[in-house]
């Protein structure tokens, strides 16, 4: 009798600590963060994916993010995003006519969006029921800044305070992004992310061309360049080597015989700026027990009995 009496305290004691093992999975996780990287192609005056093929032309970005869980589908999500973009003339499709105009930039911009996702599987459910793999859709908005420069005399400047086209635009601007995703399950904390996104903006600027040519503000930039108010106003909407002199300055006369009629833009029917991000990282949830496991077990604790 002592024996089955044993027995018995054993087979309870095992199954306690079994069902508990599992126990600690079964509460839903709504609160996560996520990390990824990836490629970002830029779209506007400096390139064209739509109407030529130019092939991909990437720089790079990285995110980092915080999701709530709030609807049977449905997540938001909180993003901060370093984000960096070019475009030159050089690589343009013939077609394009761009390569006279010798024109490039850089980007170097910081992102803050939010997002709402839209999953094809329920995620409101327990953290170990979590589907193995999930599409989403999503879209947002965000704001982003935007300092695009290029180069003269080997060091970059600062084009958006020199307003080339006379035209002020702002440090800040407006992105909508959109996109589609898919997640998989790597384990009961950790899934692994694919995602792509496209930034909408509300700005021909990113890249400081708008203008078809220079014919509205010609005289103006010629002024400062004989002045001496701003020489390099000039020196940098004007980069055409047919429109400069033996030692690579502006031909005034040139310029002044020519009206003006020198291509700055790509006179695109899309008149906005954008770009495509396609990022790879991973996903962490902020399981109940999770600090408690692995290297954050409590150390305190340690020696205690335990059943997993």
């Amino acid at each position: 009798m002592k024996k089955i009496l044993v027995l018995l305290l054993f087979f309870w004691v095992s199954f306690s600590a079994f069902s508990q093992s599992f126990y600690r999975y079964r509460f839903e996780e709504p609160w996560s963060f996520s990390v990824s990287a990836g490629p970002t192609q830029y779209l506007g005056e400096l390139y064209s994916f739509w109407k030529y093929q130019e092939g991909v032309q990437p720089d790079w970005n990285a995110n980092v993010g915080v999701s709530y869980t709030f609807g049977t589908n449905l997540r938001a999500r909180g993003n901060f995003s370093y984000i960096q973009m070019s475009g030159q003339d050089p690589p343009a499709d013939p077609r394009s006519n761009r390569n006279p105009r010798n024109l490039n930039f850089r980007a170097r911009n910081w992102e803050v969006n939010g997002t709402i996702e839209y999953y094809f599987r329920p995620v409101k459910v327990n953290n170990i029921t979590r589907e193995l793999w999930n599409f989403y859709i999503f879209a947002g908005l965000g704001m982003s800044t935007n300092n695009p420069e290029t180069q003269l005399r080997g060091e970059w400047v600062d084009l958006r305070p020199l307003q080339l086209e006379n035209n002020p635009y702002e440090k800040y601007i407006v992105v909508i992004p959109t996109g589609i995703g898919f997640k998989y399950k790597l384990n009961v904390y950790m899934d692994l992310t694919l995602e792509g996104s496209y930034r909408w903006t509300f700005t021909d600027y990113m890249d400081d061309i708008s203008a078809f040519n220079i014919s509205e503000f010609y005289l103006d930039l010629v002024d400062d360049y004989v002045t001496g108010n701003n020489p390099d106003r000039l020196r940098l909407a004007v980069r055409n080597p047919n429109f400069l002199n033996d030692i690579g300055e502006p031909d005034v006369d040139k310029i002044l015989r020519n009206g003006g009629r020198i291509r700055r833009g790509s006179g695109l029917d899309e008149r906005f700026d954008g770009y495509l991000t396609v990022n790879l990282g991973v996903e962490i949830y902020f399981s109940r027990d999770i600090w408690d496991n692995f290297i954050f077990r409590n150390r305190v604790n340690e020696k205690a009995f335990r059943f997993w």
